[in-house]
């Protein structure tokens, strides 16, 4: 008998809704719906039930039900869905009477996935790019989340681990043969041009800029300047929204304020900061220490100056990366800057086209187009470069010792590894699978 607990939750956003998917997983999902909503439907055959509390035989909604058995599920387990009306009332009795069947509890966070990557149906990157793609907020988010979940880079990993495992085979071999020194000598040259090879590949694969990541997460753009010089109207223009709190009187802006937009399907992240002068007191000193030290992590920097009083410059702190532009030239057309060079009018929405224009092309700058996958986590990027200092330290050693060569690769497998789950996985399992809803 098959004592895996079958989990249930409310896969659909919580509150009222036209309809709310309740998902059932194990092997009491065929049994509950017998009980639920007789008889069970035909398999993947959405048919229309009435759902009743088999205890008192209450009709508690009329809906859809959909049977699929495993292993052909999301999970790999028997699973079911109940698709009903979205009223609070009838989802909390639903899932008080599925909590009262035996066998049967509420699933924890992310317990439908990491149930679908214990029985074989996704790995890890899969997983993640699934996150992603349920938190994806532009266009270009989405693309490469599907990708990923697609199994795009997990496609990439997979394979490099393969040429890594016949490497492996290879040097296992000399050890074997070590008593013929042609064949061993053969077989540790053929692994090593296959792993010199692969190396390179790997480095060219992590000397990205960071691309796949700052698409995953945003391209930070950090509003600076002097005091007064327009920031918070700007930071409100953009995001034609009143985000932050506008003020004649300066050194009004004391933390930083960030709004999110999409700009060509592209996600930015636009900061609001404190202005940057002489401070007048320990709030407003802090205030400016935490705009530079936004301003050093930041993809770019707009130095925001004013029309009617030209003359400052960003401070060497800002970095290279910085983007002049005159705010305020509705005061002072005169103080407009000449050639390509940005004037906009916060106030009156004047230049701010223009403005939002070369943001969308420096965040694609940055970004970059590439069909290839890139890297869109921290953790992968650490496990890739482990596994190319294993790599580095197999190329720098010799035959002599080959026993060592071997234990370098093995390395190198289990970093690659680690990225989709293929080996000694528990200890990252809780941390990626917490991170969903209950009833993913």
């Amino acid at each position: 008998m098959d004592l895996t607990p079958t989990i249930f939750a409310l896969s659909s956003a919580p509150g009222r809704a036209g309809v709310a998917v309740v998902r059932v997983s194990g092997p009491q999902a065929g049994p509950a719906i017998d009980a639920l909503a007789p008889p069970r439907p035909k398999e993947r055959m959405a048919a229309l039930r009435r759902i009743r509390d088999p205890e008192s035989g209450e009709v508690l909604d009329e809906a859809l039900v959909l049977w699929l058995a495993a292993p052909k599920t999301e999970t790999g387990e028997d699973m079911a869905e109940l698709h009903l009306h979205g009223g609070s009332a009838i989802v909390r009795g639903v899932l008080a009477v599925l909590g009262r069947r035996p066998g049967c509890r509420l699933a924890e966070p992310g317990e439908f996935a990491r149930r679908a990557f214990e029985n074989g149906r996704i790995d890890l990157a899969q997983i993640e790019g699934l996150a992603d793609l349920i938190e994806a907020e532009t266009e270009a988010q989405r693309r490469q989340a599907v990708a990923q979940m697609g199994g795009a880079l997990s496609a990439l990993y997979e394979a490099w681990r393969k040429e890594l495992l016949a490497a492996t085979a290879l040097v296992e071999s000399a050890i074997d043969f070590s008593d013929e020194a042609d064949v061993a000598s053969d077989a540790f040259a053929r692994a090593r041009a296959g792993v010199e090879a692969l190396r390179a590949t790997i480095a060219t694969h992590l000397d990205d800029d960071n691309r796949g990541e700052i698409l995953r997460e945003g391209f930070r753009v950090v509003l600076a300047g002097p005091p007064n010089v327009g920031k918070s109207s700007l930071l409100n223009a953009l995001a034609k929204r009143d985000a932050a709190i506008v003020s004649e009187e300066a050194g009004t802006t004391r933390d930083v304020i960030e709004v999110r937009l999409d700009l060509d399907g592209l996600p930015v992240i636009v900061a609001d900061t404190a202005g940057i002068r002489e401070a007048l007191g320990a709030i407003e000193e802090e205030g400016i220490r935490r705009t530079l030290a936004h301003a050093r992590d930041a993809d770019l920097v707009v130095w925001l100056s004013d029309a009617t009083a030209p003359g400052t410059f960003s401070p060497p702190e800002l970095g290279e990366t910085v983007l002049p532009v005159t705010n305020k030239i509705d005061l002072n057309p005169a103080g407009a800057p000449a050639g390509n060079k940005l004037g906009i009018s916060a106030k009156t929405g004047a230049g701010l086209d223009a403005l939002t224009r070369r943001l969308a092309e420096m965040a694609r700058d940055r970004i970059g187009v590439s069909d290839s996958p890139a890297i869109t986590r921290a953790r992968y990027r650490t496990h890739l470069n482990a596994c190319l200092s294993a790599l580095n330290a197999f190329m720098s050693g010799g035959q002599a010792d080959i026993e060592l060569r071997a234990e370098d690769l093995r390395q190198a497998v289990h970093a690659l590894g680690r990225i989709t789950g293929r080996v000694d996985v528990e200890d990252v399992l809780g941390e990626i699978f917490g991170r969903f809803c209950i009833g993913k």
